[in-house]
C-alpha cells in the first residue's frame, strides 16, 4: 500500500477530499447525497465492487462493477488508491482515475466507504482529507433499518451486523464522529464541518 499521494499524483497539485465512513444502515448514503446536493465544489468517487448491482443500483452511477477477475487484473496493474477485500471474493476499491478526474477539475472529492477502506484514505490522503465515521444511535436501530430495505436475505443482515459491531470500533480512529441519530440535525451538523473544513 502507497502511503504518500503525492507520489502517486505528483503531476499537479493534490486537491482535498472528504471520507466518509459507517456500518451499513447507519445512514451514510442519504447524508452523503444531501452534502453532494447542498455544496457547490463536491464531487462524488464513485467505489468499485466485485458483486453483482442490489436493488437499483447502476453501473457507473452508485459503484463500478466488476467481475472477480476483472478486478483482480485492476489490482495488479495497480489501479486503485486502495482496495480491500471485505467479504470472500468480496472487493471494493478507489480508482485512482475517479480522484484524479475531480481533482483536475478543480473538485474536493468526496468518499463513501467502508470503515477499513477510510482509515486506509486517510493514512494515505493524510492532510490532504478529512475522515468523518457516522453512527447509528444503536445496533437494534441499524438491524430495523437493515431489514426495513428489504435488500437483503436474514443470514446477509447477520453477516452485516457483524460487520458493523466490528466497525463501530474504529470509530475513534476518525477526524469526526457523527451521531445519526435524528437525520436533518445530522444533515445540518455535518454540513457545517464540511463548509468549514473546505473553506
Amino acid at each position: 500500500m502507497e502511503k504518500s499521494i503525492a507520489k502517486q499524483f505528483d503531476e499537479f497539485d493534490a486537491g482535498k477530499c472528504i471520507i466518509f465512513s459507517a456500518p451499513s444502515g447507519a445512514g451514510k448514503t442519504t447524508i452523503v447525497r444531501y452534502l453532494l446536493r447542498n455544496i457547490d465544489n463536491l464531487a462524488f468517487s464513485i467505489s468499485a465492487a466485485s458483486r453483482e448491482p442490489r436493488g437499483r443500483e447502476e453501473d457507473g452511477i452508485d459503484y463500478h462493477f466488476f467481475s472477480v477477475d476483472e478486478f483482480k487484473q485492476k489490482i495488479d496493474k495497480n489501479e486503485f488508491v486502495e482496495w480491500e477485500e471485505v467479504y470472500k471474493d468480496n472487493f471494493y476499491g478507489t480508482l485512482k482515475s475517479e480522484v484524479l478526474k475531480h481533482w483536475k477539475a478543480g473538485k474536493t472529492v468526496l468518499f463513501d466507504v467502508d470503515a477499513i477502506g477510510g482509515i486506509n484514505l486517510k493514512n494515505i490522503f493524510e492532510d490532504k482529507a478529512l475522515s468523518i465515521f457516522i453512527k447509528p444511535p444503536s445496533l437494534f436501530v441499524l438491524e430495523q433499518r437493515l431489514k426495513n430495505r428489504r435488500t437483503e436475505t436474514p443470514a446477509q443482515i447477520k453477516m452485516r451486523l457483524d460487520k458493523a459491531n466490528e466497525e463501530l470500533s474504529h470509530a475513534e480512529k476518525f477526524d469526526y464522529v457523527l451521531l445519526n441519530d435524528n437525520l436533518e440535525k445530522a444533515c445540518y451538523e455535518i454540513k457545517k464541518v464540511v463548509l468549514n473544513y473546505i473553506g
